[in-house]
């Protein structure tokens, strides 16, 4: 289910470009609509979330809250729905590995090395591919999203970290998110366009699919199964999002884009191997 979501994911931060909607009006929606609906869990969560370390917080909120947020829109704007998807999601397996070395001195284990590399290799092929259609911001924005990618895999470890069950590690996303936006709007140093019809789409997606569904599976998944096991099953939502925005963006999937993608898809194979 949480596979399904990002990819939607994925579409609707290329889609905020052919909306009216600005990046805070899609993010207050992503973090505002979950903040509210589990408003209600607050009293019963809020002994739980004081005693979350500082570095544990932090690792949650920006790895998956308005930090994350705003560099993929950034990233995504200066690329394709394959691109932030792929380097996102795809890359996550290869930023949970690294910020585990980083944290913890958890080394990869060497049946996981030749997935992690093709998935390398995958990214390179995604890089040239972009590069190759003359866009200036390629950089940028591929620095962007591999940037998000390193963000979600510290996100990735925190949740585990935390000791929080589905609906803490949610509130820990949302609600600091919720209120830094709110004193962003209020203060008049964000854009608006916010619109009830141009909305509704990214309601749907982005505020009940990913800020509720979507973040209350993957920390579900993450207690389950682990971080490392997690974010690479998370990986296979390239292909969703690339094939779903040939239809719904009219973006095109040229062989070099498909190849990258096909490179990740097959390293998250061979990384998830037993």
């Amino acid at each position: 289910m949480a596979v399904t979501i990002w990819a939607g994911f994925a579409l609707s931060i290329r889609a905020m470009g052919a909306s009216g909607l600005s990046t805070a009006d899609v993010a207050l929606i992503r973090y505002g609509t979950p903040a509210l609906l589990l408003a209600p869990f607050i009293p019963s969560r809020w002994a739980m979330l004081r005693r979350v370390s500082l570095t544990d917080a932090l690792m949650v909120f920006a790895g998956a809250g308005l930090p994350f947020f705003w560099i993929a829109a950034a990233g995504g704007a200066a690329t394709s729905t394959a691109h932030v998807s792929a380097l996102i999601a795809g890359t996550v397996p290869i930023s949970v590995a690294l910020v585990g070395f980083l944290l913890t001195g958890t080394r990869i284990p060497l049946r996981r090395m030749g997935g992690l590399a093709v998935i390398v290799a995958g990214v390179a092929v995604l890089g040239f591919a972009q590069s190759q259609t003359g866009h200036g911001s390629i950089g940028w924005g591929v620095t962007m999203l591999l940037t998000a990618s390193l963000l979600w895999g510290a996100y990735t470890i925190g949740l585990r970290r935390t000791g929080l069950d589905a609906i803490g590690c949610t509130l820990l996303v949302t609600l600091p998110s919720f209120v830094i936006l709110s004193v962003l709007f209020a203060c008049g140093l964000v854009t608006t366009h916010f619109g009830v019809h141009e909305a509704m789409p990214f309601l749907l997606v982005q505020g009940l699919g990913v800020g509720v569904v979507s973040t209350l599976s993957y920390a579900t998944a993450i207690a389950k199964l682990g971080p490392a096991r997690s974010a690479v099953i998370g990986s296979l939502a390239p292909v969703l999002a690339s094939l779903g925005a040939v239809p719904l963006l009219g973006e095109i999937l040229t062989p070099a884009i498909a190849l990258g993608v096909g490179a990740i898809t097959l390293g998250v194979v061979l990384a998830n191997r037993t």
